[in-house]
């Protein structure tokens, strides 16, 4: 008698929905890593040829063009969870450029807003950093900078879920919230700054494989930060 397969026991073990999920997951993540580099890719091409040491200005400049394509992200991941959850979401291509026409214009204005904060507390750093007062101002400065990562980050999955919200009501939402649910934003900014490792040290690998794994868990905890003004916007349309 012939000994089941290695395939055949896992599918015996392993549901045919499970297989579904994994198989779903990993063609989500596959899709938004790609629309992502093209979305992104002013700021890919500086950071693959380029030292940023000397480059920052350049930077700076792509910086907020990235900002539409992770809000478009972050919409592909949340018609993906619809789907899983009642079979109407969008497919992910369809979700990220749905994402890009409804977000672009306020993800835009969130990016330059949040990497004009960062120039212009890095170019403090840098001026402070020789002073007597440097043991002070530089860690406080870079806290700040900090804080602004993390309220664009809270504030472009705000703009995802609730692309028509007021950009004035997302940022003031977006910046305290960040900041009383800190352990969520301090996880968040651990996995990007696990992504930039990854990209500094293999590029191929963080670019096609690790990013939308890393922004993925970052939406995750964003979206659990946001739950008072979700669970607000929603109550409202119920009883609309």
């Amino acid at each position: 008698m012939n000994k089941p397969s290695l395939l055949s026991r896992l599918n015996g073990l392993v549901s045919h929905e499970t297989w579904a999920s994994l198989i779903g997951m990993i063609y989500l993540a596959l899709i938004v890593n790609l629309l992502l580099v093209v979305a992104c890719l002013p700021m890919v091409v500086l950071l693959v040829t380029t030292d940023p040491a000397y480059s920052w200005p350049l930077l700076a400049v792509a910086a907020p063009l990235a900002a539409p394509g992770i809000a478009a992200a972050f919409r592909a991941f949340r018609e993906h969870g619809d789907g899983a959850r009642t079979g109407a979401g969008l497919g992910p291509i369809r979700a990220f450029f749905a994402g890009l026409r409804d977000t672009w214009r306020r993800a835009l204005l969130i990016g330059t807003a949040v990497t004009a904060v960062i120039v212009v507390l890095l170019v403090d750093v840098r001026m402070l950093s020789n002073t007597a007062a440097a043991v002070i101002t530089v860690p406080l400065l870079g806290v700040l900078a900090l804080v602004a990562i993390a309220a664009g980050l809270v504030a472009l999955v705000a703009v995802a879920e609730v692309p028509t919200a007021r950009l004035r009501d997302v940022v003031r939402a977006s910046l305290y919230l960040s900041l009383r649910r800190w352990y969520l934003t301090a996880v968040s900014l651990a996995a990007l700054a696990a992504q930039l490792a990854v990209f500094a040290t293999a590029p191929a690998l963080g670019v096609g494989l690790t990013a939308s794994a890393a922004l993925f868990f970052a939406w995750t905890n964003s979206r659990y930060t946001l739950r008072p003004v979700l669970d607000l916007d929603e109550k409202a349309t119920a009883q609309a």
